[in-house]
């Protein structure tokens, strides 16, 4: 048993040993990548371990961080009604933008790659204006307005599908509904070009390849050589999709208002948004997004284990 031991220390040490001698030999193309790591530590893992750190505390901005334990992840569950409802609102938009958003995204880009060179040009741009439009929640705000001046509203009222105006944005029975039904038509946004460019860039000769090897239809053609071919693409749109799919907050607040009727259109990131920047309780804010964070991981490492049985 000592002899293992020992021989196995001997080839870490040897292994470090290597591996350093490597880094030195290379230490020119570090110095490439020491700006990208200083910003990225900077910006990224610091706030991140900055507010694992705080969301153990209580914390007002103001006075000094006093430690608390868990005791704000206890209150969170235990006491805070409002983020549980948060996170049952958040789970259900996740579960149908999430993976609906993402299968669109790929179903557009798929269907858009087919099309003429300048045509696919047009479409893309048409298909990823709604993600960057500034003016879009006031657009859908007119639509689902609560009168007879809402243009769905109108619509119903004129012929004669209901008798009074439904209040969409602020009945907790369509508040929900209507949110989703926004974040999808906005979900065409940057895992949708990801997908365009990873179809581009498929090499054409695969295809012919697989035809000669058995490929009946196109079908088949996507699951055995489009799809093995864009994995880092499938990659990075799931992760965009995760993304935005928990961090929804603007459209909610600017269509449902601030706080939301009942909060039936509360979601982690408005709850957190509540605490963090309108409480200033900043160490509660903090615990909030630690369990965001840890949710969105989890929930990477699932969509990357599906990935990898992608045509395999």
């Amino acid at each position: 048993m000592k002899s293992f031991v020992k021989s196995y220390v001997d080839m870490k040490r040897e292994s470090f040993k290597y591996n350093l001698a490597k880094a030195k030999r290379m230490k020119i193309c570090y110095l490439f990548l020491l700006p990208y790591a200083v910003l990225f530590t900077t910006f990224f893992i610091l706030p991140i371990c900055t507010s694992i750190y705080y969301s153990f505390t209580q914390y007002n901005i103001l006075e000094k961080p006093e430690f608390i334990g868990f005791q704000n992840y206890i209150n969170l569950v235990l006491q805070d009604e409002v983020f549980l409802t948060s996170v049952k609102n958040t789970l259900v938009i996740a579960v149908i933008t999430g993976p609906v958003g993402y299968i669109m995204s790929f179903l557009f880009a798929w269907f858009i790659n087919e099309l003429p060179k300048w045509i696919r040009a047009i479409a893309v741009v048409v298909f990823y204006a709604p993600s960057i439009a500034g003016n879009v929640f006031f657009i859908f705000s007119i639509i689902f307005r609560g009168d007879v001046y809402g243009y769905l509203n109108s619509f119903l009222v004129e012929f004669g599908l209901v008798d009074t105006p439904i209040l969409w944005l602020t009945d907790p029975n369509y508040m929900l509904t209507v949110i989703i039904i926004v974040i999808l038509w906005m979900s065409m946004g940057t895992g949708f070009l990801s997908f365009v460019a990873g179809l581009q860039g498929v090499d054409r000769a695969m295809y012919e390849a697989g035809y000669v090897d058995g490929i009946k239809n196109r079908w088949q053609e996507l699951w055995f050589i489009t799809l093995p071919s864009m994995k880092p693409m499938l990659l990075f749109g799931a992760v965009m999709s995760i993304t935005s799919a928990f961090n929804v907050c603007d459209v909610p607040r600017a269509l449902a208002g601030y706080p939301s009727t009942d909060y039936a259109a509360r979601t982690i990131v408005t709850h957190l948004f509540d605490y963090g920047f309108s409480r200033f309780e900043m160490g509660y804010a903090s615990a909030i997004a630690t369990v965001l964070f840890l949710v969105m991981i989890l929930c990477n490492k699932a969509i990357q284990s599906m990935l990898r049985k992608v045509g395999s």
